[in-house]
């Protein structure tokens, strides 16, 4: 993942969540629009992935939308490979090289642990079987 800087709104989350918590590695979001937390700790399962994240308010490609801070002040870019990789997609999965497109077939997707999940609680209801 390329290295990244933390922006103003970004540096005002990661120092509210370091005064009341112990340094941990946080994925920080670089763009607005939640009422959630800008951050989420690693242990913490990340928010839902939109298409939304890679394109802007006039539907142009946005190729940053999150952040991973480390404790040690190390800042890196989440990159749509990256992305893809905590939605379910195999690293060897090819994308479209524009931003949009990529966010687009990630942003849409379902994760297939999910599906998973959803499927085996589905199959169980109509077989009468408890899982």
């Amino acid at each position: 993942m390329p290295d990244s800087h933390l922006l103003p709104k970004q540096q005002q989350a990661l120092e509210k969540f370091l005064a009341g918590n112990a340094p941990t590695p946080l994925l920080i979001e670089r763009v607005g629009g939640r009422t959630q937390s800008k951050y989420k700790p690693g242990n913490f399962p990340c928010n839902t992935i939109l298409r939304s994240h890679f394109t802007d308010h006039k539907g142009c490609n946005r190729s940053k939308f999150a952040d991973i801070w480390l404790p040690d002040g190390i800042v890196k870019s989440l990159s749509i490979q990256g992305a893809a990789i905590l939605q379910g997609f195999p690293s060897w999965y090819e994308f479209p090289p524009e931003t949009a497109t990529a966010g687009s077939i990630i942003g849409y997707s379902v994760p297939p642990s999910f599906a998973i999940q959803l499927f085996i609680s589905a199959q169980s209801k109509l077989l009468g079987v408890t899982v």
